[in-house]
């Protein structure tokens, strides 16, 4: 059973990380500056970093990013960032959350799963804290999509399975 929603979870889970991808690629350059927190590009990069964070094995106190993003989004005050990050940036970025995602899928055990995450301010598990992170990334998903929508007329297609292609 265990491979069944490994497999379930994996992909709908790709699924979301596909339409936040979309929905950067999407973006045209009128839409993508502002100033943060309201910028198409900052709520991209609020979306991966606590993407790369939940599926992280350790606490934040040990989380690092991967370069050019800092921890800014860890402050308990809203702190920009030094500069608006590029969507090539966010892409590679979203890319290294996919592997570990795989990772993070490939060695899901039921006992994995029902042990508590690392984060002590999220009581749950690690297996809730998956979903969780799924439904942030979704939720953010469906803001750009809506804000291309509002902003060009235009947004990306839902996907509805994903991984397939990767």
């Amino acid at each position: 059973m265990i491979n069944f929603w490994r497999s379930a979870i994996r992909q709908q889970f790709h699924a979301a990380i596909d339409m936040l991808g979309n929905a950067i690629e999407a973006c045209p350059d009128s839409v993508w500056s502002a100033q943060a927190p309201r910028a198409f590009w900052y709520l991209a990069f609020h979306t991966i970093f606590f993407l790369d964070l939940y599926l992280s094995e350790c606490e934040e106190s040990r989380f690092h990013p991967p370069p050019p993003f800092g921890l800014t989004e860890l402050a308990d005050e809203f702190v920009p960032p030094e500069r608006a990050y590029r969507k090539d940036e966010l892409l590679v970025y979203l890319n290294h959350c996919r592997k570990k995602l795989d990772a993070v899928m490939a060695g899901m055990t039921e006992a994995w799963a029902a042990s508590p995450c690392p984060f002590d301010y999220r009581a749950m598990s690690n297996g809730e804290l998956l979903l969780y992170n799924m439904r942030h990334v979704q939720h953010h998903a469906a803001q750009l999509n809506m804000r291309l929508r509002q902003e060009t007329d235009s947004a990306p297609r839902w996907v509805s399975k994903g991984g397939q292609n990767r």
